[in-house]
């Protein structure tokens, strides 16, 4: 039975893709090179909520996600909040919906209204849920970026 992580993280810097690779730090993903998928749950899976990732293979090697992130600019005082939620059927399948913006209850909303339709489109017994936010207040100097993932398992070689 493989694991999916949850992993959050949240930091600043003078660029946009330096306040990604910060936050990708502080939840200790920023190794690897993150392939996204389309956030469904295999049956076989457990999910465990685990704030920094474990030490999940060689640097340089493909990390497997469903990942909310968001970023906003020096010249936005807006915080960056990201989400992944999750509904699935105990001990089978689901789903991942994530969303990403500036206002936490309006992330949290688009999350809850994605696993409705999700749900809608599927005959699961669903049962078994979770949520996961992220909130980084803005530096005023500085990018500032959220990510919340869903890591499947452990790193695979790109070569």
């Amino acid at each position: 039975m493989g694991t999916i992580r949850i992993v959050r993280g949240t930091g600043s810097g003078p660029t946009a893709m330096a306040a990604y690779d910060a936050a990708l730090a502080d939840g200790n993903v920023h190794n690897y090179n993150l392939v996204s998928v389309s956030s469904v749950v295999p049956a076989n899976a457990t999910i465990e909520v685990v704030g920094d990732a474990p030490d999940l293979g060689p640097a340089g090697e493909r990390l497997t996600v469903v990942e909310g992130r968001a970023t906003v600019g020096p010249d936005r005082p807006d915080r960056a909040v990201a989400s992944i939620g999750w509904d699935r059927v105990p001990e089978g399948p689901g789903i991942f919906y994530e969303s990403s913006g500036t206002d936490p209850e309006g992330v949290s909303e688009r999350v809850e209204r994605g696993l409705a339709a999700g749900r809608e489109l599927r005959e699961w017994a669903f049962g078994e849920t979770g949520r996961e936010v992220v909130i980084a207040n803005p530096d005023p100097d500085r990018y500032t970026a959220a990510v919340v993932l869903a890591v499947y398992g452990e790193s695979t070689p790109l070569l």
